[in-house]
């Protein structure tokens, strides 16, 4: 089983994949703990590296590659990133896409990262227009497209601990016979 968990910046990624992952027995690869590496090995910030990747395209590319490995490399896995969804391609059992309204999402990240709201605000969009940017011109991804999505969960409202029991529920109802060709359902109520 791969199953993606996709979102933009404080959606709950990390938290709702590692959940999905402890409750499924699944290994769990994250995205952003590869790119938090690789701003450690450079001694980035992950604003700076992220605009060191906007021009150089090997960071994005490198990071990307990795994952795009651990989808095709390994079983039972979630792969979480911001592509996680594109990169697996085929290979992926369920795409699953995250998201909360910005200013929810800046609240968590200035929680998160001991910031002002103002501040993790500001720098999210820069990061989300960036990133948009460099999608668009490495691989021709929309980020936007959640066309290829099988689930998607307004996180801010539910609970951190009700995302994952949504999600595991759906994975748990999945049939990949009956269900292949679905429509992609959006859970928001």
């Amino acid at each position: 089983m791969l199953l993606t968990v996709s979102g933009p910046p404080g959606s709950g990624k990390s938290t709702t994949a590692a959940a999905i992952a402890d409750r499924l027995d699944l290994e769990h690869v994250s995205g952003g703990d590869i790119f938090r590496s690789l701003a450690e090995e450079r001694n980035l910030t992950l604003a700076e590296l992220n605009r060191q990747a906007e021009e150089d395209a090997a960071i994005d590319r490198d990071l990307d590659e990795r994952l795009r490995a651990a989808a095709v490399e390994r079983d039972d896995i979630v792969l979480e990133s911001r592509l996680s969804g594109w990169l697996a391609g085929e290979h992926a059992t369920l795409r699953i896409w995250l998201h909360a309204p910005l200013e929810i999402r800046a609240q968590r990240i200035a929680d998160r990262e001991n910031k002002s709201v103002d501040q993790a605000r500001e720098e999210t969009q820069v990061r989300e227009q960036s990133e948009r940017e460099r999608y668009r011109e490495y691989y021709d991804i929309e980020i936007k497209d959640l066309s290829i999505y099988d689930l998607s969960v307004n996180t801010a409202r539910w609970s951190p601990s009700a995302v994952p029991g949504l999600i595991g529920d759906a994975i748990e109802r999945y049939d990949p016979v009956t269900d292949e060709g679905h429509i992609p359902v959006e859970i928001d109520f």
